[in-house]
């Protein structure tokens, strides 16, 4: 069986567990600050399980991706040098603080609802926030714009079309799985890019 199958698989028995939500978060909240896989998967799958509790569901994963992106804002603000560094590295983006920081003088907290909303690495934005000092309300108010409007866009889309989007992902799972990985590979690319 194809090995990304069954973590799909994996991840559609969380919402049988009394745990899902709590995964969702979790996911949610290290995405924005250290963790390369983001929540979507998870927030579909739970969603696809209960349509009814798909904007719950939503309303968990921003919150815990606000949460996670102010604990990435505060890694940039006290501990760049050691762990926001690290995390940098990690991504293979450390060269690009130098324009990342120009983005922000010209653009400020633009920058940040865009890497919220996109498949760019939003925890790269969110410690470059607490480098520059971007103002922590600013930071905040977009973090919680961009991000809810993702989440609960992809809600509505299960809520809506719960049964036929699980099918065409059940038929399609491999074509999507490669889509999804361009687009995570395309994200980070764009940060290299730069």
């Amino acid at each position: 069986m194809n090995p990304l199958r069954s973590l799909y698989d994996w991840v559609l028995r969380w919402a049988e567990t009394p745990y899902g939500t709590w995964a969702l978060f979790l996911v949610a909240f290290f995405e924005s600050s250290v963790f390369p896989v983001p929540p979507d998967l998870l927030l579909m799958a739970l969603s696809l399980s209960i349509p009814a509790r798909s904007f719950y569901y939503a309303l968990i994963c921003s919150s815990g991706s606000v949460l996670g992106g102010i604990g990435g804002y505060l890694i940039g603000l006290f501990l760049f040098e050691t762990l926001g560094v690290a995390i940098l590295n990690l991504y293979g983006i450390t060269d690009k603080y130098a324009y990342v920081q120009e983005l922000y003088r010209t653009y400020d907290v633009w920058v940040v609802g865009l890497a919220g909303f996109t498949p760019i690495p939003y925890k790269v934005f969110t410690i470059a926030a607490g480098v520059f000092q971007i103002d922590f309300t600013a930071f905040v108010a977009a973090s919680i714009v961009s991000r809810s409007a993702r989440f609960f866009l992809l809600a509505l889309l299960m809520y809506l079309y719960g049964g036929p989007i699980r099918r065409f992902l059940e038929r399609y799972f491999n074509l999507i799985t490669i889509a999804i990985a361009a687009a995570l590979i395309g994200g980070f690319a764009i940060l290299r890019g730069w």
